[in-house]
């Protein structure tokens, strides 16, 4: 069903790089924070400080990344549906293993492999627990059926 709710292909780049964007600029001055407090000179003042100045320089960076991350699985992505002719798991699965691979590509050959095996077996659990937890959610609605003869005999309306 979220499928549907998402943005056609070429805009779904867009929405998924500020997406990622956003994810990476709050889980990295969250990381960044904790980090500078922890490594900043003792006194609590100094701590704060150390905290301000390690989210001012490196969130921003974690936030680029985490987008140039979405927007190029994005890319891979929307390929695929055009190649393909279809939205399934499979996409994102080849989509996450490619982009794993792609932004390893720079440190060897060995790295792009083991990159792209990882991106590829975190995108197939992703998608494995989002279809389990679709079957499961779907089990809620399905018809009961009803045994009539354990029902009991029908309600007799007395006329007074």
């Amino acid at each position: 069903m979220e499928e549907y709710s998402r943005e056609p292909c070429p805009w779904r780049i867009v929405d998924d790089s500020g997406g990622a964007f956003a994810m990476g600029a709050i889980a990295g001055g969250m990381f960044q924070a904790f980090k500078g407090f922890r490594n900043a000179p003792s006194g609590m003042n100094r701590r704060l400080l150390g905290s301000v100045m390690a989210i001012k320089q490196r969130s921003p960076i974690i936030a680029g990344n985490f987008a140039v991350w979405g927007g190029m699985f994005s890319t891979i992505d929307c390929t695929l549906v055009h190649i393909r002719k279809k939205e399934d798991p499979w996409n994102s699965i080849m989509s996450g293993t490619l982009t794993g691979g792609i932004l390893a590509a720079r440190n060897g050959v060995p790295a792009m492999i083991g990159s792209a095996i990882f991106g590829g077996l975190i995108l197939a659990l992703i998608e494995g627990v989002g279809i389990m937890m679709t079957r499961m959610s779907a089990e809620h609605f399905q018809p009961v059926a009803i045994d009539p003869s354990q029902l009991g005999p029908p309600p007799q309306n007395h006329a007074s």
